[in-house]
């Protein structure tokens, strides 16, 4: 697994984003290129910033002032990083943070017989809970663009087998949760 955190990797991350979003059919969302970019960035950057409250046990406010002060719109290697739709990514952290527990039972049901969420990897769980906050609570954004979007992300600091995981479950997800 990639550091979701380590900002060596984070230009290959972008990259590989970009690849997958040029690939995909323009969705039916409203959104222009550049907001559906920003949209890519604020996810990552949610999943990031769960990330980092999990290992370091930092507080949702401290995490989402870190990244609007620090992380958003910085360079990265010389190169300007694409621009985050900061509400999105506020909006992503502090519904994973309060619907933790009605997310997390949404993954349980669709993890193996005796398998725990707490046995995941925390980058993985981080990954998960933010494209279930996303099917639960943003019935706005197209089931496919939240699937793609997370299997890439997963594409992009797990193997292949993992982000198969992420895929199966968050259908799983949408199923129950969009019908």
């Amino acid at each position: 697994m990639t550091d979701p955190t380590d900002p060596r990797s984070m230009k290959a991350v972008m990259e590989q984003l970009a690849a997958a979003e040029a690939e995909r059919p323009v969705s039916e969302t409203p959104l222009s290129a550049r907001e559906r970019r920003a949209r890519t960035v604020a996810r990552l950057a949610a999943v990031q910033a769960l990330y980092q409250m999990e290992l370091a046990g930092a507080g949702v406010e401290a995490v989402i002032r870190e990244f609007s002060d620090h992380r958003f719109d910085d360079s990265l290697e010389d190169e300007l990083m694409a621009e985050a739709d900061e509400v999105y990514f506020a909006d992503i952290v502090r519904g994973v943070v309060a619907d933790q527990a009605r997310g997390d039972a949404a993954v349980t049901r669709r993890l193996a017989e005796g398998w725990k969420l707490a046995r995941l990897d925390a980058a993985l769980r981080a990954l998960l809970r933010s494209g279930v906050w996303e099917l639960i609570q943003r019935p706005d954004t197209p089931r496919e663009v939240v699937l793609d979007e997370y299997v890439e992300l997963a594409k992009a600091f797990f193997d292949d087998r993992d982000a198969g995981f992420v895929n199966a479950a968050l259908d799983g997800v949408a199923r129950d949760v969009r019908g």
